[in-house]
């Protein structure tokens, strides 16, 4: 559904501007809600609601006895907001989730198959350039899984 890698800014506002490709997708798929929230390795996360609704049920799955289960369950779901796009293809960042990636202006925007991610573009670059040098060993090991 989501796929490339974009590089917009964010305004004053705190609203970064959803890349063609990726509203296109949503139109075509009659999303209307999307989720936004911390994700990992320093970017953020954002969801169509029917992949957050698949995310949510798996992560309520997830034991709350178990330390470790509470402690990402907390930071996943407390970081959440609902968000939409508005007519000229923008989205409100909450200053806390800007904050959380390190966001000022720059962001690059990646489609990673059913959510898009959204980063910091220094943090981005760090990201890609230490591990672009590893991604064959890194997929014989995932994909042989």
């Amino acid at each position: 559904m989501f796929y490339g890698e974009f590089e917009h800014t964010i305004d004053r506002k705190g609203r970064l501007i959803i890349p063609a490709k990726f509203r296109q997708s949503l139109k075509a798929h009659d999303v209307k809600l999307l989720f936004l929230t911390r994700g990992l390795d320093g970017c953020l996360f954002l969801f169509p609601e029917s992949e957050w609704r698949t995310a949510e049920n798996r992560f309520k799955q997830i034991p709350f006895t178990k330390s470790e289960g509470r402690k990402f369950n907390r930071l996943f779901f407390s970081g959440a907001v609902e968000v939409t796009v508005d007519g000229l293809g923008r989205l409100l960042v909450p200053r806390t989730l800007k904050e959380f990636a390190q966001i000022k202006d720059e962001v690059v925007i990646v489609g990673v198959s059913s959510r898009i991610e959204i980063w910091a573009k220094a943090q981005w670059r760090a990201f890609y350039d230490g591990s672009k040098q590893s991604f064959e060993e890194i997929a014989e090991r995932v994909l042989l899984e």
